[in-house]
């Protein structure tokens, strides 16, 4: 399938429904989407960066805590060891997806960051962060319509996000010169 194709796939199954059903996301998002500035913004995003964080299965949320410490402290290899064992224990669980998207990302797999930051948003359609992602994998492999849909998706949910905005602006003005 093509990338652009995919996109536009992912687009509209994040708005088909959402797994991820903690009571305090729905408001949190809405609070989000009509936040008055950035610091406001700023501060419900980390709210809800918290909530996707939490994970009730002590085993899974200290494979969770060593990925994410071990990508920290740029051990690639040991984030990518409790990542992968995070996944398959907590398959359910959206951000343990989403850090391996990141963790791809590092490491320069796109094919792997873009089959996680889908399992992510089937788990969670509503996940600015994996959008956004999703947006800087295909700024990689110089796809700017896929970009511009992913930093837009990321954008129609978390109208601050950092660096979102420059990436619309940018890829925009690029498209407005391409012939094609």
């Amino acid at each position: 399938m093509r990338l652009g194709a995919l996109v536009w796939l992912l687009l509209l199954a994040a708005g088909a429904r959402a797994d991820q059903n903690d009571p305090r996301l729905g408001p949190l998002f809405e609070r989000l989407k009509g936040a008055p500035g950035p610091i406001e913004a700023e501060l419900v995003e980390g709210r809800i960066w918290r909530i996707w964080a939490e994970i009730p299965d002590p085993a899974s949320r200290a494979l969770y805590e060593s990925g994410v410490a071990a990508m920290e402290r740029k051990d690639l290899r040991a984030a990518r060891e409790a990542l992968d064992r995070l996944v398959a224990q907590a398959p359910g669980f959206a951000e343990a997806w989403n850090k391996r998207a990141t963790l791809s990302y590092l490491t320069g797999d796109d094919a792997a960051s873009i089959a996680d930051i889908q399992r992510t948003l089937a788990l969670e359609p509503r996940h600015f962060g994996a959008l956004s992602g999703l947006g800087l994998v295909c700024l990689r492999l110089v796809r700017p319509e896929c970009a511009l849909a992913g930093f837009e998706a990321a954008l129609a949910i978390h109208p601050f996000l950092p660096g979102a905005r420059a990436h619309v602006l940018m890829l925009r003005e690029q498209l407005k010169g391409d012939p094609t």
